[in-house]
């Protein structure tokens, strides 16, 4: 679908990234279009897979969720069953807000908001309890210098 985006779905998707409570007029208005045509184009990119939800971004910090780690997890256990208890962990954990397995030396990186260090402790724990893990190093971040939901949408032209 990437490749059949024209650059009236890409203004649509770049408005909808940016707010997706606005009215449809709204969008239609930004996007120099009408209303109908931008209603069936969202439509076509929903079932297309393009969009795949609407949600509501929060403040960590507000709702007292001040620590942020990025957690590298190496294994020694590379076996279906480990990996499955290991992604069974992660996904029942509110606190991993992502996980990505990485190719390289580390096997593991995974995104863990906690309102301290105390807080990342007792995840610490828990974890390790579920499933065991080879080698876990924890960076605290200092600071948060870009953060974005949005994708790159002009790097989707073809050419």
């Amino acid at each position: 679908m990437a490749t059949g985006l024209d650059d009236l779905d890409r203004r649509i998707l770049a408005e909808l990234q940016r707010d997706a409570s606005q009215s449809l007029d709204d969008i239609a208005s930004k996007v120099n279009s009408s209303k109908t045509p931008v209603w069936n184009r969202i439509r076509k990119l929903r079932k297309a897979g393009v969009i795949l939800r609407d949600t509501v971004l929060l403040d960590a910090e507000a709702l007292g969720l001040e620590a942020c780690f990025f957690v590298l997890v190496r294994t020694s256990a590379h076996e279906a069953d480990w990996q499955a208890r290991f992604l069974q962990a992660v996904r029942a954990r509110p606190e991993v807000m992502e996980a990505h397995r990485l190719a390289g030396d580390i096997d593991y990186i995974l995104k863990v908001r906690v309102p301290n260090a105390r807080a990342y402790d007792r995840f610490y724990q828990a974890l390790i309890a579920e499933v065991s893990i080879h080698n876990v190093t924890a960076l605290l971040s200092m600071e948060e210098i870009k953060f974005t939901t949005a994708m790159p949408l002009e790097q989707t032209k073809s050419g």
